[in-house]
């Protein structure tokens, strides 16, 4: 069985990286998926939202974990991470152990992540494949 982490915000919902993990499923069907949401402070956040870091995150979580629900595939886990998507992703590996990390962003242009190379910076840190899946605005 593969274990995958996903690393997503804003994005922990979007179509693009839903896709992604029916693709992944549908090649191999025991795949296990954990999410974690970073607690980006909300004034980085590129839409206004109300509510203190942890509470976005926990609430991102959950629609994320409900929108995938609605399409038959279950998250394992779905936590709250440091701000820093790196250190977040970091801390899930120290935590238990993954085998792929799914890193989802906004588009480049209005992606903070992307600005801040988390993708790379992931593959550096971290001993698996991780994969980038850009969201559309």
């Amino acid at each position: 069985m593969t274990r995958y982490l996903i690393v997503a915000h804003q994005t922990a919902d979007s179509p693009q990286l839903l896709e992604a993990v029916k693709q992944i499923r549908g090649s191999d069907p025991d795949a296990e998926f954990g999410l974690v949401v970073p607690a980006t402070p909300v004034a980085h956040l590129g839409r206004w939202t109300q509510g203190e870091s942890q509470t976005v995150a926990a609430e991102a979580g959950e629609r994320a974990r409900a929108r995938m629900a609605s399409e038959g595939l279950e998250l394992s886990e779905v936590t709250v991470g440091d701000a820093n998507p790196v250190y977040a992703a970091a801390d899930a590996f120290n935590r238990e152990e993954w085998d792929h990390v799914l890193v989802s962003t906004l588009a480049a242009g209005a992606s903070r992540w992307v600005k801040m190379d988390v993708v790379s910076r992931m593959m550096r840190e971290l001993a698996v494949p991780v994969t980038h899946i850009a969201a559309e605005q």
